[in-house]
């Protein structure tokens, strides 16, 4: 039995074959709730980032083994330092100032380092690892969304007739004890728009709920478009 499990350590062509089925049966099934929401990395990116880590860590290991020379965690480390090169296309600003792709960037990292413990032949926290990320991007997901909701703080997007002082608003959300940090106005601004936009963060009182914050605003007289960010 230990001899078995010394051997699917090994370079052997056995090994390889359950490495690579492995990197790619993993990197899928966390690629597949990504894909599933659309986002800018899918099911086949997650994959190949699985795929192409075992790889990396499959060749620096034969040649540690084969030739006896190199450093065996040198490849590996230029891995978690090269990704971050994918996982910076992920990540956009909106027009909007809003910030998206950063749990899929996070995601691609992990799923590298997932493959990378694949590769070496570290089964056993590749699996655990792998099964931890997807029900971080999945069940967590929920979570996370619940919290934020709870929160008695709101980023807003905030579009208000045009020609009204931003000073109006302010005033309108202090006076229902909303405190008002943050202030973006939207630079594309011109004499000629029929509104004015900006991005604002509202913090209520200790008890006042998530939603009720958005109601206010949306019954303020000069705001006429709100949206959460």
């Amino acid at each position: 039995m230990f001899e078995a499990v010394f051997t699917i350590r090994e370079i052997t062509l056995a090994s390889i074959t359950i490495r690579i089925l492995a990197s790619v049966l993993l990197g899928g099934i966390i690629g597949m709730e990504r894909g599933m929401k659309n986002r800018p990395a899918g099911m086949r990116t997650y994959m190949l980032v699985s795929l192409g880590s075992c790889v990396v860590m499959l060749t620096n290991q034969y040649i540690y083994q084969v030739f006896n020379t190199g450093d065996p965690a040198r490849m590996s480390a230029q891995v978690i330092s090269g990704i971050g090169f994918l996982g910076a296309g992920t990540i956009i600003v909106t027009g909007r100032n809003q910030i998206k792709g950063l749990t899929t960037a996070a995601g691609l990292w992990a799923t590298a380092s997932v493959g990378l413990t694949i590769g070496i032949g570290l089964y056993e926290v590749a699996i655990l690892s792998g099964v931890f990320v997807f029900l971080i991007l999945t069940i967590l997901h929920k979570f996370d969304d619940y919290v934020r909701r709870s929160s008695n703080v709101v980023e807003l997007y905030v579009e208000m007739k045009a020609n009204v002082p931003l000073g109006r608003f302010l005033r309108a959300v202090r006076a229902k004890s909303l405190d008002a940090t943050n202030v973006q106005v939207q630079e594309h601004q011109s004499a000629s728009d029929e509104f004015t936009s900006f991005v604002v963060s509202l913090k209520g009182q200790r008890h006042t709920h998530h939603d009720d914050i958005v109601r206010i605003v949306e019954k303020i007289d000069v705001v006429t478009y709100v949206e959460e960010l």
